[in-house]
C-alpha cells in the first residue's frame, strides 16, 4: 500500500491497521552504462513493497537526494549534504510518528547514507514508535553461496554482480546487460583510513564483475533479506 495515493477517507484507520510506515532512501548517481542513474532508489522502493507483501503497512514516498561522496564528482550523481539528509530524515520521522504510525522503518539502498540515517534516528527515538533501518540485512550468507565474484574490496558493492543481480530480480526492465563490464579497478590500501574518491583510481562505476549477473542470484539473496526483515518487524504485530 502507497501512502501517497490514499485519500483521507478512512486514513485514520487505515494507519492504525498497517501500523507500519517504510521509508525507501535510494540515491541519484553513477552506475555505469547498464544500470540507471536511480538503481538504488529504485532498489530501495521494490524490496519496501516486498517487505509490505509479508508484514503489511504503508510505503512512502522515495528519498532520492541523499549523500553521495565516493561518485560525488561523476556525471550523472546530484547528492545533497550529509547535514541536511540527516534532517530531513529526523523531520520525516517526527511526522511518521505524528501521523500515529507506531513503527518507522527504513529501507536503504545507498550504504553512503547510513551515517545520516543512524543519527537521524537516534535523535528522534523513543518509546511511542519502534524504529529500524536496514541495508540487505541477512545477505551476507546468502551472497556467500551464490556470488562468483563477489566484492571487489571490502565491503564495497557498486553496479557489479551483486547490485546488477539485485536489479535483474527486482527492476530488470531497467537493466541492459548488454552494457555490462568487469570493472576491476585496483583500490588503493589507503581507502580504509584517508578519504579517496573513487573516480582518483576507476573511470567506470562498475565496482566488480556485472557480467555475472543473474536473476536466479539476486532473487536468491534479496527473497532472504525479505525474510529477515519480516521476522524481525513480526515481533511488534
Amino acid at each position: 500500500m502507497k501512502f501517497n495515493e490514499q485519500s483521507d477517507y478512512k486514513l485514520e484507520e487505515k494507519i492504525r491497521r498497517e501500523k507500519i510506515a517504510l521509508l525507501p532512501i535510494g540515491a541519484v548517481e553513477s552506475h555505469g552504462d547498464h544500470l540507471p542513474l536511480g538503481t538504488d532508489s529504485i532498489l530501495a522502493e521494490r524490496l519496501a513493497a516486498k517487505v509490505v507483501e509479508r508484514v503489511g503497512g504503508m510505503v512512502l514516498p522515495t528519498l532520492h537526494y541523499t549523500y553521495v561522496w565516493s561518485l560525488g564528482r561523476r556525471l550523472g550523481t546530484i547528492g545533497i549534504s550529509n547535514d541536511l539528509l540527516r534532517e530531513t530524515i529526523k523531520e520525516i520521522g517526527l511526522e511518521v510518528k505524528r501521523n500515529g504510525f507506531k513503527i518507522f522503518v527504513i529501507i536503504n539502498a545507498h550504504l553512503g547514507n547510513l551515517s545520516a540515517i543512524k543519527e537521524a534516528v537516534r535523535a528522534i527515538y523513543d518509546d511511542e514508535m519502534k524504529i529500524y533501518y536496514f541495508s540487505y540485512p541477512g545477505a551476507d550468507k546468502a551472497l556467500s553461496e551464490v556470488m562468483e565474484s563477489g566484492k571487489l574490496y571490502g565491503d564495497f558493492f557498486h553496479a557489479e554482480e551483486i547490485e546488477t543481480s539485485y536489479m535483474l530480480y527486482l527492476a530488470e526492465e531497467y537493466v541492459d546487460m548488454s552494457k555490462a563490464i568487469a570493472g576491476s579497478p585496483e583500490v588503493p590500501a589507503e581507502i580504509s583510513y584517508t578519504p579517496i574518491r573513487w573516480d582518483e583510481f576507476s573511470e567506470t562505476s562498475v565496482m566488480g564483475d556485472a557480467t555475472k549477473a543473474t536473476r536466479e542470484k539476486g532473487r536468491y539473496v534479496i527473497d532472504s533479506v525479505v525474510e529477515y526483515i519480516a521476522e524481525i518487524l513480526k515481533r511488534h504485530l
